[in-house]
C-alpha cells in the first residue's frame, strides 16, 4: 500500500466519513480547518488517484471521489510503520506514549481495560 502523506491523509478522513465527494466538497470541509487553495486540493486528488488511494467516477461534469484504500487496513498499516520506526517495534512504549499525551476520560479507560481484558482471554 502506497502510504499517505499527511495532506492525503486529511483527505483521505474526509472521504472515509463522507463516502464519496466532488473536490469542491472536500475543498470546503477542508478550508472549515485550515487555508488552502482549490487548485492545490484538487491537484493533491488527481496524485492520489494517479497513486491508487482514490478511485474517480468522471461520468459527470463534476468528478465524484471515494477512498479506493480502507480506513481500518491504513491504520494498520501506518500504526504498525510507526510502532517499527520510532518505538522500536515495542506496543507497551507506542501505548505508554499515548497515554501520557493526553488525559483519557473514565470511559476511555474502561474502555482500554474492556479491549485489555479480551486480548488475556484470546491468549489464554
Amino acid at each position: 500500500m502506497n502510504k499517505p502523506t499527511e495532506a492525503e491523509l486529511e483527505i483521505l478522513s474526509l472521504l472515509w466519513e463522507m463516502k464519496e465527494a466532488s473536490v469542491r466538497q472536500v475543498h470546503e470541509r477542508l478550508a472549515e480547518t485550515k487555508e488552502t487553495g482549490y487548485t492545490t486540493t484538487l491537484k493533491i486528488m488527481q496524485i492520489m488517484h494517479a497513486k491508487g488511494l482514490l478511485e474517480r467516477d468522471d461520468q459527470s461534469r463534476s468528478h465524484i471521489y471515494r477512498a479506493k484504500i480502507k480506513k481500518g487496513d491504513t491504520q494498520k498499516s501506518l500504526l504498525k510503520n510507526l510502532m517499527t520506526t520510532a518505538f522500536g517495534g515495542s506496543a507497551k512504549n507506542l501505548v505508554m506514549q499515548a497515554l501520557g499525551q493526553d488525559n483519557p476520560s473514565r470511559e476511555e479507560l474502561d474502555e482500554i481495560r474492556a479491549f485489555l481484558d479480551d486480548l488475556e482471554q484470546k491468549k489464554s
